[in-house]
């Protein structure tokens, strides 16, 4: 009986601190939040505009607060008290979703409104980002870090997928995206709570005087580790080129005839292929060849990428989004496993700030190139070339970071 009931145990020992469970609580509801919103923040702004580049604008709003202030965000992670922090970044979360839900009762038709609020989002997400990272390590032992961060990308996956579900579905219900962002405010609200709730093993408070030197730490580290710099600028250059996440309200409305439901449906998909992807590498987690691992899902992202673009069936889109989220998710437990465990706890917030730059610009910029080239060339072939983007990066990184590729084990 024990034998049999050990690989289970392991397989969510995570689950054994109870700290753990209150920030992956927590973690649920403000993902849930950020993904129900962006739901109706893109189909609002896209009902307005009809215009896929602004789109990719909203993308653009949230990225450029990350390039002024990731270096003050990894900086304030690690030299204050992170569970304080972290609340009140949630703070501002139902604080943004709070003033979308007032712009919706009082002026829906003003895109500018609906931007600038888009604005102190990037803001408030650029300090959530390395904080919350940071704080991760703080819950479990360094044993069963692997084991957490598994779990971590499965239920940040299971948020993405329910929250752009429910985003559509309760768009499409109430006739507009009001009740949307209340849903979202409240969620903001009980992550807050939740991670009051929190009790962190204390930490040394940062000596280290507030210095260009230590703000800069983050990026000498991450340029001395080649296999982490590579890493992340694969999946930075990846995602920039392979992301079809803004244009899916135009793929929705133009090109698969669906509704707000089906929007929502398309944003959930890589979210499915995402959380059983971290499910089964929580129960079988990579031990060999992971460089080598990584590189040939990055390259499957790009593939499935091209098919999404190429298709005209809503069922073929839904899959071949799932694909990329799956293929997606190995790269980012590889990464996150290779940032964290690799850098020492003081430093933790400056690397994470760092990472975070890398991921917004993959992320919120690639938001933005795709809207452009769409302007500039049509949705289907913006989709098609990035996928194709994708590929030609993986070709030059396996040549510029052969530590990369010849990565074996994560620790």
């Amino acid at each position: 009986m024990a034998t049999a009931a050990g690989p289970r145990i392991a397989g969510r020992v995570a689950f054994t601190y109870p700290d753990f469970i209150r920030y992956e609580l927590a973690r649920f509801f403000i993902v849930l939040a950020l993904e129900m919103q962006s739901v109706a923040v893109g189909w609002q702004v896209y009902d307005i505009t009809k215009r896929p580049l602004d789109l990719g604008l909203i993308g653009l709003a949230q990225f450029l607060p990350g390039i002024v202030l990731f270096l003050p965000a990894g900086h304030a992670a690690d030299r204050f008290d992170r569970r304080s922090l972290l609340t009140i970044c949630y703070a501002g979360f139902a604080l943004a979703s709070g003033l979308l839900l007032a712009t919706a009762w009082y002026n829906g038709r003003s895109v500018h409104a609906i931007y600038a609020i888009v604005v102190f989002l990037g803001i408030v997400r650029t300090f959530n980002w390395p904080v919350s990272r940071a704080l991760l390590p703080q819950l479990v032992a360094e044993e069963h870090f692997p084991n957490a961060v598994a779990w971590n990308s499965s239920i940040f996956q299971g948020a993405t997928i329910l929250g752009p579900a429910a985003g559509g579905v309760i768009y499409a219900f109430f006739r507009g995206p009001a009740t949307v962002y209340a849903s979202a405010m409240l969620a903001a609200c009980a992550a807050m709570f939740s991670t009051l709730q929190i009790y962190p093993k204390r930490r040394p408070p940062a000596r280290e005087p507030v210095a260009w030197d230590t703000v800069l730490a983050g990026f000498r580290y991450v340029w001395r580790q080649k296999v982490v710099l590579g890493s992340i600028s694969l999946d930075m250059f990846a995602v920039l080129l392979g992301g079809a996440v803004a244009l899916l309200p135009v793929y929705a409305r133009e090109i698969l005839h669906t509704g707000p439901w089906g929007l929502g449906l398309l944003r959930s998909a890589p979210g499915v292929g995402a959380g059983i992807m971290a499910i089964l590498l929580a129960h079988r987690p990579l031990r060999r060849r992971m460089g080598a691992i990584m590189l040939w899902c990055v390259a499957g992202f790009g593939v499935f990428t091209i098919v999404f673009g190429i298709s005209r069936s809503l069922t073929l889109s839904m899959i071949a989004l799932l694909l990329t989220g799956a293929t997606d998710m190995v790269s980012v437990v590889i990464r996150a496993l290779l940032v964290q465990l690799a850098t020492p706890d003081e430093m933790r917030g400056r690397v994470n700030a760092v990472d975070m730059l890398f991921i917004g610009a993959s992320n919120e910029l690639g938001e933005f190139e795709s809207g452009l080239t769409a302007h500039w060339f049509g949705t289907v072939p913006a989709v098609v070339l990035g996928g194709v983007g994708t590929l030609v990066v993986i070709a030059l990184w396996a040549r510029l970071f052969p530590e990369l590729r010849r990565a074996d084990k994560l620790v």
